[in-house]
């Protein structure tokens, strides 16, 4: 088994950059804590981990199948408060109201699918947009039992100690992950799932004509995508140990859509790239602010008028994340429309015209087949 894996590795990941790159960046991730002792900022990463399942699964959806959804947050959410009712009202630890959590989210995905099955295209973005709002009117009307505006608060924490919710927020990303990698994956041989999916977002009535039944296939995306979303979402309630009504506002379903159109749209990957680029900017915005800020005082009699006012600009700059984070969309989609990851695997990697296998984009000749690369 240890001598296949090697095998595996050998042949399979290191000949290719994309996939390299990939297993060096989750190996990384397991020393963070070593290196980030700041409670602060550790948890930033247990936040990044958390959304990268969340955004990787409205890719599942939204880029695999082309069910647009703009009401993702509703699984994120559902998850989210189921878990914290059933520990307020029944006094249930979290290892019992996750699992339970994550299937109250399956089941809304289902539900949420039924009406949308005739409908496509701006069509079905709008009603998905609308149940999560619709969701959000309930919970803010039954203040006695949700908190409304306030939220509940006080739930128990995943873990002792904040370097344990970290591990185990990252083993469950990387499984995850690596589950809805090869759910998609068009030549994986033992699950066809990701063929299907693809063969309906290109042309579902083609895919209906050859006899696949889309109505299965797309209530199997929904709840895919419910069930990957709710363990974000009971993920975050036990992290944060509150849940509030922003889990379930319009603001959350589109930072997944901004996420994974940054990363790299219908990859699984490019949600990570996007999540780990962009979140990190927000969440670390006011001390950037602090830095330039700093740096403008000590700037101002000592340093050209030019360089304190370049300092000024920046510490203004800071303090709007949005600002910066509306221009690097902006300027992604002009210049690299495919998504950050993906146009990066594009120049550091190559398929064969003859067996359709990846290689290092320097290669000239396939490493498989031996066909010419270029």
């Amino acid at each position: 088994m240890v001598r296949r894996l090697l095998n595996n590795f050998r042949w399979s990941v290191i000949p290719v950059p994309g996939r390299l790159i990939a297993v060096i960046f989750f190996v990384t991730l397991c020393f963070i804590p070593l290196f980030v002792t700041h409670s602060y900022y550790l948890r930033m990463f247990v936040y990044v981990n958390i959304f990268v399942i969340f955004a990787a699964s409205w890719d599942l959806l939204s880029g695999y199948t082309g069910q647009v959804n703009f009401g993702h947050a509703l699984f994120f959410g559902v998850a989210a408060y189921s878990l914290a009712l059933m520990n307020k009202y029944l006094g249930w630890q979290p290892w019992a109201t996750i699992p339970l959590s994550v299937l109250v989210a399956v089941a809304a995905g289902v539900i949420t699918c039924f009406p949308a099955l005739k409908l496509r295209g701006p069509y079905l973005s709008l009603l998905t947009m609308a149940f999560p709002l619709m969701l959000l009117g309930v919970v803010l009307a039954l203040k006695d039992i949700t908190g409304a505006e306030q939220g509940i608060w006080g739930l128990p924490s995943l873990a002792a100690t904040l370097t344990q919710e970290y591990y185990i927020v990252l083993a469950v990303m990387t499984v995850s992950v690596l589950i809805m990698w090869k759910l998609t994956d068009a030549s994986f041989k033992y699950i066809r799932t990701g063929l299907i999916f693809h063969a309906i977002r290109e042309d579902e009535i083609a895919a209906r004509a050859t006899g696949i039944n889309t109505i299965r296939y797309k209530l199997l995306a929904f709840a895919i995508g419910g069930f990957f979303a709710g363990i974000a979402g009971a993920l975050f309630a036990l992290v944060s140990t509150m849940v509030s009504p922003s889990t379930l506002n319009l603001t959350m379903s589109f930072q997944a859509v901004i996420w994974v159109v940054f990363g790299g749209i219908v990859s699984i990957y490019g949600p990570v790239v996007g999540v780990y680029v962009l979140y990190p900017l927000v969440y670390l915005a006011p001390d950037i602010q602090r830095f330039f800020g700093r740096a403008y005082a000590a700037a101002v009699d000592t340093q050209p008028a030019v360089l304190s006012e370049f300092l000024r600009i920046m510490e203004l700059l800071a303090g709007r994340p949005l600002l910066i984070l509306s221009v690097l969309i902006i300027l992604i989609l002009l210049f690299m429309p495919r998504g950050l990851a993906v146009q990066i695997r594009d120049k550091i990697e190559r398929e064969c015209p003859r067996c359709k296998l990846s290689n290092a984009a320097w290669r000239r000749e396939c490493r498989a087949c031996g066909a010419s690369l270029h």
